[in-house]
């Protein structure tokens, strides 16, 4: 049995990725959580103190709004985690995305990219993200944070209708995914521990800290926090095709990326004690949207059309032999989907309707030329029982 390298390096790299990215996660919502639950201390220069218990001991956290009067002996810094969450989640878009690009990353229905100019606008897209919000940052600064993040959530659903214009669906999502990513790592790389080093250097050097570069921190801190959901999602989003093989993946994604800001607001409203009735309110309509939506267009799409007659067993056949058996009729086909005899087609009938025929996501690439009329023909002979 051959050795995949590929296979092992894809498994290793996403390992690290969900690792690193649990570590960088769970230790920013702990900090926001322990920010939302400081009180004044009854004594001492800490602007905030919380009690807690865990792991059968008691905790006693103190925070100082700007920096203490001196420098602890030992300080802990967390930028690591966000690092190789990073590094490794490019890493996955190089080997998956650009590696594989004419499986993965080009649609050729929608545009005629050579895998090198659609490698340069992935790249491009990422990068330019990086420089809008940036400049959003800075320019905006003095309008608050609804404001940066209005007009960051507006150029993101620009960014997701272009790319789906010109990438796969799916390819679109994760680029979204990655530009997000991209803007949440800069903020801890170019702005958080920054502003902490100078902080620390003012400390050491007997200076008073410049209170600014703690609430700089501190908002591109929020941010990072309101964008941590919508980018856990688009990284499980390749499992669920119904969403980016919607007709309009863009629209889905922007529903679905608004209900996790809304479940987000809501742990962040009842952690500073405030009401958060609406925001459960708004993020349950918005997820029933999303659904609705879908549910809708797919229906519409399953519509009975004008046919030849009942689709037969042996139709069927014929046409996953010519698009869908260079694949999946191998040794180890993929994600272990068999489609060389009427069992093994039955057997995966709902996966062929979710990946051929509702979405349409498969063959990848449409590198063997699907039709629509193929496709319709296999979800008549699915709807109408998978009969031999």
């Amino acid at each position: 049995m051959a050795f995949d390298v590929a296979e092992w390096l894809n498994l290793a790299i996403r390992w690290l990725h969900l690792t690193t990215g649990i570590a960088w996660i769970g230790s920013s919502f702990y900090f926001v959580w322990l920010d939302n639950h400081l009180i004044k201390p009854a004594e001492g220069e800490a602007s905030g103190e919380l009690w807690s218990v865990h792991g059968g001991g008691f905790y006693h956290n103190q925070k100082y709004q700007v920096a203490p009067s001196q420098m602890p002996d030992q300080l802990h810094w967390f930028k690591y985690e966000a690092y190789f969450t990073w590094i490794s989640g490019f890493s996955l878009l190089v080997l998956v995305y650009y590696v594989g690009a004419q499986s993965f990353l080009i649609d050729p229905a929608k545009a005629d990219l050579s895998p090198g100019v659609a490698i340069a606008i992935g790249l491009g897209a990422i990068a330019v993200g990086w420089l809008v919000y940036e400049l959003l940052c800075r320019s905006m600064a003095q309008a608050g944070n609804l404001v940066i993040g209005l007009f960051w959530f507006v150029f993101l659903l620009w960014s997701a209708w272009t790319l789906d214009a010109l990438f796969s669906s799916r390819a679109a999502y994760l680029h979204i995914g990655a530009m997000i990513g991209t803007v949440m790592v800069a903020n801890v790389f170019v702005v958080i521990i920054p502003n902490q080093r100078k902080v620390v250097a003012d400390l050491i050097a007997g200076r008073t800290p410049d209170p600014a570069l703690g609430a700089q921190a501190k908002q591109r801190s929020l941010h990072n926090n309101y964008m941590t959901l919508p980018v856990l999602f688009i990284m499980i989003s390749p499992h669920y095709p119904m969403t980016y093989g919607a007709d309009r993946p863009w629209l889905v994604l922007a529903l679905l990326g608004l209900t996790g800001i809304a479940v987000r607001h809501i742990f962040n409203l009842r952690g500073r004690g405030r009401p958060f009735g609406g925001a459960i309110a708004v993020s349950v309509v918005l997820g029933l949207a999303s659904a609705a939506y879908v549910t809708l267009e797919k229906r519409q799409a399953s519509a009975p059309a004008a046919s030849s007659g009942p689709a037969t067993f042996a139709e069927a056949q014929a046409i996953i032999a010519s698009r869908c058996a260079a694949c999946h009729n191998v040794p180890n086909p993929p994600k272990g989907v068999k489609l060389d005899s009427y069992d093994h087609i039955r057997a995966a009938s709902g996966r062929i309707k979710a990946m051929a025929v509702d979405t349409r996501v498969m063959p990848l690439g449409n590198a063997t030329g699907m039709t629509r009329a193929e496709r319709d023909r296999l979800g008549a002979w699915i709807g109408a029982g998978t009969r031999k």
